[in-house]
């Protein structure tokens, strides 16, 4: 969802933020300021430093020189022929890996720089856009992934995966498009806050999340007066942890923010002296505090200097190991928010040949294969969640057995699957008493009989007995109770007679599964450090060497790994990040999920985890499934 505030609630934001936003310290920030690089016959427009501990050197972007090595007394050391603007970098090993706009072929491209052998590589270019390329910057997220950020004309941006650890892909792949600011020109990345920082020259500065999982939303940094401390204009800023350094060119000002949380203060407004119309910016560290290089505009000088001031870092959420998806399902049929439940059904003699069944709470019932092509559609309704269980038990046949909860007649749809094909068919329907029904899992205890359990939005659960002496499925209701706000997702604990349920806002619980037991509920764990709200999808890993639980923390894009046993354990969390050697996106906003320990063959021989994904990037299309081996789980998490 594109997350954009109404005039009303962004001029509360603004006086808000106008309100007391400078921090009060015991000395104020210096700076100074000289000329730098005088006496060279070279045009520089854009600058910045090499990345930390790769040298003193500098870089440099240039309409008529190219793109520049330069060494710290501003003497050039490489250079790649051509017209360039725009600059961004990250380290590589011992490379550098540059971002640039070519001006000849209005393209952006990365290369590699050798600054020991002062030598470049050879240029990747991205396809030339339909929109004129402003400004762009690079990312690298928690796993590695190379990221690079076009910031365009009238709004549009765009992010691509241009490279995967140490190594550009031979082939860049866009990933999202962004609504931005329609007067963007200048973008950078913090990495490890995974934060995108974008100018609106006649407002402000604005903070989106960076990730290419993340919702698209934004966060003003600060803003023009009489909102903020911005007398002009916002134009480029430069990153260090925990602060930013931006530019006030048409004041000739520099500005320091101060992160504090999820927000900014202002730190500092510095006036440059002897300077008309500051353009381009370079920051970084050292001991003494922060090293600037500036370009004024008005004459092309450039300067150098310092500032005697370090913002202070700031905590950032731990990072969670990431898993790749190994396939993912074709999307499906339905836009917006579709995809919601899936469940795994097995092949009794052919393990590989089993299916992945998925819910479209907008159309209906999907089965797929392992690598995720659609293989039926059961247009029934808007069904939300699906459980199977075999080996039930209709007339004087024993078929395989799904249940869904259908939203649109409040009851259980029920579907025979056969077992030598995997092939679904409608098997009837179970009306129940509930206004909202939303989730629903099965339990089949040793005895055999079948449980359905069925739950609404208001807290209600319902457990019906399912049988069909005669060859249609009925459901004879045995027991209910509740819990105090909106659950959705379960799952049961067939061998150990318990069930699991999920309330969203509060946390997991476990129960008795058996129909002639009290329904006492016992915490398993609570919404909190490791457990971000929405709880959603559970499901039951089971193997001879150990069982865990999985759920869904949909407040925070990962899922939780505990013990199925008491007293639950927790062995971390991790996220579904993207597999870029096969072009497959990450997993975010996660509904439902299902996991089995079976061997299906190849990738799959410890089992498959399959997680609903709520923003399906690259390409951007309607919400699908992602399919994990379960192998990759246990090396990131380490599970015994």
């Amino acid at each position: 969802m594109n997350t954009f505030l109404p005039k009303a609630s962004i001029l509360a934001m603004l006086l808000g933020l106008a309100a007391g936003t400078v921090v009060a310290a015991p000395t104020s920030p210096a700076l100074k300021l000289q000329l730098w690089a005088q006496g060279q016959n070279l045009k520089l427009e854009t600058l910045a430093f090499l990345p930390e501990n790769l040298g003193p050197e500098r870089l440099a972007a240039s309409e008529r020189d190219g793109l520049l090595l330069l060494d710290e007394h501003g003497k050039e050391l490489a250079r790649l022929p051509g017209s360039f603007g725009s600059l961004d970098r990250r380290a590589a090993g011992q490379q550098v890996l540059v971002a640039s706009l070519d001006n000849d072929r209005q393209q952006a491209l990365l290369v590699s720089l050798d600054p020991r052998g002062r030598s470049w590589g050879q240029p990747m270019y991205l396809p030339t856009r339909d929109f004129p390329v402003n400004g762009l910057c690079l990312y690298r997220d928690e796993a590695s992934n190379l990221f690079l950020f076009l910031v365009g004309e009238e709004g549009k941006g765009e992010q691509w995966l241009v490279g995967s650890d140490a190594k550009l892909l031979t082939r860049p792949v866009r990933v999202r498009g962004l609504p931005l600011p329609p007067s963007a020109q200048f973008c950078q990345v913090d990495d490890a806050a995974n934060q995108l920082f974008v100018n609106e020259e006649n407002l402000g500065w604005w903070a989106y999340p960076a990730h290419p999982e993340a919702d698209v939303v934004r966060e003003p940094v600060a803003l023009r007066t009489p909102f903020g401390d911005i007398k002009q204009s916002a134009g480029v800023m430069a990153l260090v942890p925990g602060g930013i350094v931006a530019l006030d060119p048409q004041a000739a000002q520099l500005h320091l923010y101060q992160q504090q949380g999820e927000s900014w203060s202002a730190r500092a407004s510095l006036p440059l002296p002897g300077l008309k119309e500051p353009e381009s910016l370079a920051v970084r560290r050292t001991a003494k505090g922060l090293q600037l290089l500036v370009r004024d505009d008005d004459d092309g000088r450039l300067y150098q200097g310092e500032v005697s001031w370090q913002p202070a870092e700031v905590n950032l959420p731990p990072v969670l190991p990431n898993v790749a998806a190994m396939s993912q399902s074709d999307p499906v049929g339905r836009q917006g928010d579709a995809a919601d439940d899936p469940a795994i059904w097995i092949h009794p003699q052919q393990p590989a040949l089993s299916r992945v069944l998925g819910t479209n709470k907008k159309q209906g019932l999907l089965v797929y294969d392992l690598q995720g092509k659609l293989l039926q559609e059961l247009p029934v309704g808007r069904l939300n969640n699906v459980d199977v269980r075999p080996n039930f038990k209709a007339g004087q046949q024993v078929i395989d057995l799904a249940v869904a909860s259908n939203r649109d007649h409040n009851s259980l749809s029920l579907f025979s699957i056969d077992r030598a094909t995997g092939e679904l068919h409608e098997a009837g329907e179970i009306p129940t008493p509930l206004n909202n029904i939303y989730g629903i899992c099965l339990f089949q205890p040793a005895s055999g009989e079948l449980y359905a359990f069925a739950n609404d939005k208001d807290g209600t659960f319902l457990q019906y007995r399912l049988s069909a002496p005669d060859g249609a499925v009925r459901g004879e209701l045995v027991r209910q109770f509740k819990v105090d706000s909106q659950p959705e997702g379960c799952v049961a604990d067939d061998q150990r007679q318990r069930l699991f349920i999920g309330e969203e806002d509060v946390g997991v619980w476990a129960v008795d599964a058996r129909a002639d037991q009290p329904a006492a509920l016992s915490s398993v764990i609570r919404v909190g450090p490791q457990l971000h709200a929405d709880v959603e999808g559970l499901a039951l890993y089971q193997s001879d060497a150990h069982d865990y639980l999985v759920v869904s923390s949909q407040g925070n894009d990962s899922y939780l790994v505990l013990d199925a046993e008491p007293p639950f354990a927790s062995h971390g969390a991790f996220r579904v990040g993207l597999n870029a050697e096969a072009s497959i996106d990450g997993a975010s906003e996660t509904d439902g999920l299902e996991v089995t320990s079976m061997n299906l063959g190849g990738s799959w021989a410890q089992g498959m985890l399959v997680v609903q994904d709520g923003r399906k990037r690259m390409p951007e299309q309607t919400q699908n499934f992602k399919f994990v081996p379960w192998a990759e789980v246990t090396k990131a998490l380490k599970l015994p």
